[in-house]
Parts: structure tokens; C-alpha cells; sequence
């Protein structure tokens, strides 16, 4: 699973990269959201696997530190590039003639180095309070080191932490997932005054893999977060934690790639200049 996720996405970027028809904004938030997939699955999966391999399940403190601060990163990045991507929909659906103008390259560029640096100070700020916990023994974690399993686990006072993680989560999720849902009215109501059967359905699929990745993406971080802990057993937050970490990002590439004829055009363009380019044997 972790192959098919890292080659579906770096395929996805190489095709985003190599076709300058796909220099556009939507493809360039596309290709940032294929790189955050690698990115979050490495960050579990690969000491998953050597665990599994050694039978070995022990990991250090600072290598759990470490873990626990990229995913909070990755998984606030994964939310506020699909936050962004929505807003790219709304623009191109509802604004079609000022999308140019308003999607332009320095906004698209703003957009994205504002994601990383608000994922990354919020990322720091809730590693840094989790340093300041006590744990009293040896600690068992039933999958990895994720933020909200840990700071159940300390016998010091975990409140503030708590609170700030629900604030985060409210704020820098719910916030993002409004965002989203407002951009999806202005869309559907922007599709239903279209006339053309086949004018709504070309606008429909251009939002319907988003949608999917959406839909998965929340879903799964809901039930994480906003589950009560007595009805919430270790083993359903290792299952929901796994789909967002692990399923979701290997799906992706397929979600975005199979009824995509320009990602598709463009793999048979790069993969047609690669034959071409390879090595000539004169005899």
C-alpha cells in the first residue's frame, strides 16, 4: 500500500510537472496535495513496517515527539490545500470570466506558503506543550504516536493541552471545513442555473473527485476527534486513523487520475517521450 501510494502521487506530480497544458492553478494545488500524501504516509508507514518486520514495536520519546509534530502538520496541510482547492472550484465554476484574474500564480503561491506556515507554527505550539507532560511509565501505543492518544496516556494534568487541541481542531479544521461547505453551496447553486444537461454535468465532475477526497478526509478526522472516548476503543481510532493517514492518500491518485482525461494525456505524453529519449543501441 505505501508503493502504490508513493508512485500514484509522484506519477500524478511528474504529469502535473512535465505537461505545460496543467500549469494551472487547480493542477498546481493538485501536485501540492500529491507531495502532502507522500509526506504523511512516510511519516507513519515505513516505522510501521520495520516494526512489523523486527517484531519490534518500541519507539523513543523524541522519535515520537517527532512524529506526532510533521503529523499534525501534514494532516492541517491536507486540510487547508483541500480548503483551497474548493475555493479554486468556486472561482472557476461561479467566476468563470474573473478566474485569471483572481487565481493568478502569486496568489496560488500565497496560498500554499500560508498553509505551511500556519500548519507549522500550530504543529510546534502543540509539540512543545505536549513536551511539558510527565509520563509515569512505560507507555503502550496502539498504532502510532498520533497527538490525541498520547496526551491520554500522561499521569501529569492534560488540560490545557486538550483544550488547545479542540481549539486547534475547531478553528484550523471547522474553519477550513465551513469554508468548504460554502464554496460547495455557491457551486450547486451555480449548477442548477446552468440549462444544459451537459454543461451541469461537466461542472459536476470537475468537483466530484475533490468531493470523494473530501468527504473521506472529514469523515474520518470527525470521528477521531469528535467521538466520545466511551464509545471511542482504541481499536476504531486505529481503524479511522489508518483511513486518513494510509487509505485515503493512496486513493487519491486513483480518485484523480482515472476519470481525469488531461492527467491520463499527459502520463502517455510523459511515458512516450521517455521511450524516445531512451538509450539507442547502434549495431
Amino acid at each position: 500500500m505505501y508503493l502504490i501510494t508513493v508512485f500514484g502521487n509522484l506519477l500524478i506530480i511528474l504529469a502535473v510537472s512535465s505537461d505545460s497544458h496543467l500549469h494551472t492553478p487547480m493542477y498546481f494545488f493538485l501536485s501540492n496535495l500529491s507531495f502532502l500524501d507522500i509526506c504523511f504516509t512516510s511519516i507513519t508507514i515505513p516505522k510501521m513496517l520495520v516494526n512489523i518486520h523486527t517484531q519490534n514495536k518500541v519507539i523513543s520519546y523524541e522519535d515520537c515527539l517527532t512524529q506526532i509534530y510533521f503529523f499534525l502538520l501534514f494532516a492541517q496541510l491536507g486540510d487547508f490545500f483541500l480548503t483551497v482547492m474548493a475555493y479554486d472550484y468556486f472561482i472557476a465554476i461561479c467566476h468563470p470570466l474573473h478566474y485569471t484574474v483572481i487565481m493568478n500564480p502569486l496568489l496560488c503561491g500565497l496560498l500554499v506558503l500560508i498553509s505551511w506556515v500556519i500548519g507549522a507554527l500550530n504543529s510546534l505550539l502543540q509539540t512543545l506543550l505536549a513536551l511539558q507532560l510527565s509520563f509515569c511509565t512505560v507507555l503502550e501505543i496502539p498504532h502510532f504516536c498520533e497527538f490525541k492518544e498520547v496526551i491520554q496516556l500522561p499521569c501529569s494534568n492534560t488540560f490545557l493541552n486538550n483544550t488547545m487541541m479542540y481549539f486547534a481542531v475547531g478553528l484550523f479544521g471547522g474553519g477550513p471545513f465551513a469554508g468548504i461547505c460554502y464554496s460547495y453551496s455557491k457551486i450547486v447553486s451555480s449548477i442548477g442555473g446552468i440549462s444544459s444537461s451537459q454543461g451541469k454535468y461537466k461542472a459536476f465532475s470537475t468537483c466530484a473527485s475533490h468531493l470523494s477526497t473530501v468527504s473521506s478526509f472529514y469523515c474520518t478526522v470527525f470521528s477521531v476527534y469528535f467521538t466520545p472516548a466511551i464509545t471511542h476503543s482504541s481499536h476504531s481510532s486505529a481503524a479511522a486513523s489508518m483511513m486518513y493517514t494510509v487509505v485515503t492518500p493512496m486513493l487519491n491518485p486513483f480518485i484523480y487520475s482515472l476519470r481525469n482525461k488531461d492527467i491520463k494525456s499527459a502520463l502517455r505524453k510523459f511515458f512516450g517521450v521517455a521511450v524516445i529519449k531512451g538509450p539507442i543501441v547502434l549495431g
